[in-house]
């Protein structure tokens, strides 16, 4: 299996709700990381 750009989002998000779910205070983290992640792969310097 290839998990490229399109499988890796909605991995990420699961992941992220997850996290959310558990450690609340995290919040802030996991949605500053995935903005930076999700800005650089739009960017293009991530493929």
């Amino acid at each position: 299996m290839v998990i490229g750009v399109a499988h890796l989002q909605p991995l990420v998000a699961l992941l992220a709700g997850v996290l959310i779910l558990l450690v609340p205070r995290i919040l802030n983290y996991i949605i500053a990381i995935y903005l930076i992640v999700s800005g650089i792969i739009g960017l293009g310097i991530i493929r």
